[in-house]
């Protein structure tokens, strides 16, 4: 009998496993499943109600994308922890007022990481601190024209888009 569970590859982010499972269905099969801690994204608005925007340079998609700042959990640190983190770090800017608008599965299919998105809103002034492979420049947009930009497909990041449809919502924008 074959081992139910083979680690095919142990990188700093991923865990890539072989995975013999039964289905609710009774078929047995082998899954490749992509293992990764998770993260946090937040959707950053300022007082004039401008959403933190990142074009960040993305190698696996092929050039530049617009993304809320985001980041994985380190160490099994809590999403929160996370968030705040990752938006002073990306962003240079911290916030007073943490709400949590959900969390969801990034790619169900062959990935277990789930994102937590977060609302965050009386900033301050923070340290950025990008780490080295971290290539983005910071944009403030209205929160409405983000909303546009994501409807018409102009951002097509995955959390981004979920972050500010989920803002939009709990804010009552169109």
């Amino acid at each position: 009998m074959t081992d139910p569970v083979r680690t095919v590859f142990q990188g700093r982010v991923l865990k890539l496993n072989l995975e013999r499972v039964v289905l609710p269905n009774g078929a047995t099969v082998e899954l490749e499943i992509a293992h990764h801690p998770g993260g946090a994204a937040i959707v950053a608005l300022d007082a004039s109600h401008r959403v933190c925007l990142l074009r960040q340079f993305r190698h696996a998609t092929g050039g530049w994308v617009t993304e809320l700042p985001a980041g994985k959990l380190d160490n099994q640190e809590p999403p929160l922890s996370c968030a705040q983190r990752e938006l002073a770090e990306e962003a240079g800017v911290q916030a007073a007022r943490w709400e949590k608008l959900g969390d969801f599965f990034s790619s169900p299919g062959v990935l277990t990481e789930v994102i937590h998105v977060f609302l965050a809103r009386d900033l301050e002034p923070a340290d950025a601190r990008p780490e080295q492979h971290e290539v983005l420049e910071v944009h403030w947009i209205p929160l409405a024209e983000a909303l546009v930009m994501a409807a018409e497909g102009r951002i097509q990041d995955g959390k981004t888009l979920v972050g500010l449809f989920w803002a939009g919502a709990a804010l009552s924008e169109p």
